[in-house]
């Protein structure tokens, strides 16, 4: 892959002794530094991955890290969660964080993100960086951020891990997605999470020590990434192998069929418009007349939407690019999805209504 980051200023004396041994490194030298430099990178997660994932991206120089967790520091964490002390017990993870951070490299710029991802902020917050770095528990978030970042055309580094086990990939919007990976989450409660099952400190530093790595070549352009492949580590055999990774040829967004808002406007006799969002979205801002099936219902069966013609939206493109892949998938050749979502729909003039303001979607 190209480099994600353009380079950055010149580097300073400083800057050049504080990096020196990467410029060493002729697959990152200095213009390769200035890139780190220029780089931001969104860390979903100040746990048990992203905190040995921050200490290390911050210390090859990324010049804007964000951090996204609504989580305070507990007793427990800090059998593997090196970021936090013990004095940090009960504060917010995001200030931990950015203290630490600070500690190592007050130029660093920390961004704090105090909140959970959600549907409602994943898009934006993934927008607002050139990659990200997944170090979430929950197949919820996973999902969230692959969502979020097939979306706004950005790719994410991923790594799990659960008692001696750990996994790492990189997904890109055009290559495999963590929706190839596991099309589906698994039923709840069929996967222990680490506080029901445990897992070793050692494994979380050797899994996002991996991510890192990915994230600096993905952003200097050094080396091949590990796209279409996952590394999964067991330490007590302590072995790593590799398992081939390919996207459903169901989900290629490149063709997809897509209409433009001022096209939508200006159709006589509007076709269906199927709105694939959340309740609570669709009931804040909705297409007059739209019919809400949110993503999860039209994954799960993708045949129950309605014959004849349909337009697919979301807010921005992203979930229902992924809802017509999924159709498609079917034989249906009548179903298209908004280029832009509701947020281009708008900025075209399109009207929205507010919940019992128009017919129930």
């Amino acid at each position: 892959m190209k480099p994600l980051v353009a380079p950055g200023p010149e580097l300073t004396p400083a800057q050049r002794e504080r990096y020196s041994r990467h410029l060493l490194l002729p697959e990152i030298g200095e213009l390769g530094q200035r890139r780190l430099l220029a780089a931001r990178v969104l860390v979903v997660g100040a746990g048990g991955l992203g905190s040995p994932a921050l200490l290390y991206l911050a210390a090859a120089g990324i010049g804007t890290i964000g951090v996204v967790d609504d989580d305070v520091v507990e007793e427990s964490n800090l059998q593997r969660q090196v970021l936090h002390g013990t004095a940090d017990v009960g504060r917010a993870k995001v200030d931990s964080a950015a203290d630490a951070l600070a500690r190592l490299d007050p130029a660093i710029t920390v961004v704090r993100h105090h909140e959970r991802l959600s549907r409602d902020n994943a898009e934006q917050l993934v927008a607002g960086y050139d990659l990200v770095l997944d170090g979430s528990d929950t197949f919820e978030t996973r999902y969230l951020v692959n969502d979020a970042c097939v979306a706004a055309g950005r790719p994410w580094v991923w790594g799990a891990v659960l008692r001696f086990d750990g996994h790492v990939s990189v997904f890109d919007p055009a290559g495999p997605t963590y929706r190839d990976l596991f099309p589906t989450p698994p039923p709840p409660g069929s996967v222990p999470s680490c506080g029901e099952a445990g897992v070793l400190g050692g494994v979380c530093a050797a899994v996002a020590s991996v991510a890192v790595t990915e994230a600096v070549k993905l952003l200097t352009g050094a080396g091949k990434p590990l796209l279409g492949r996952v590394l999964v580590h067991d330490a007590l055999a302590m072995t790593w192998r590799e398992l081939p990774l390919r996207p459903d040829p169901r989900r290629a967004v490149a063709q997809l069929p897509t209409v433009t808002a001022a096209e939508l406007l200006a159709h006589p006799g509007r076709p269906l418009v199927v709105d694939v969002r959340e309740p609570d979205e669709h009931a804040g801002a909705a297409i007059p007349g739209s019919l809400l099936i949110p993503l999860a219902q039209v994954l799960a069966d993708p045949s129950r939407l309605p014959a004849g013609p349909v337009v697919l939206h979301c807010a921005r493109g992203g979930r229902s690019a992924q809802a017509l892949q999924a159709v498609l998938g079917t034989g249906r050749t009548d179903v298209v999805h908004l280029e832009g979502g509701l947020l281009a729909w708008t900025r075209a003039g399109g009207p929205v209504v507010a919940a019992g303001d128009g017919p129930p979607g």
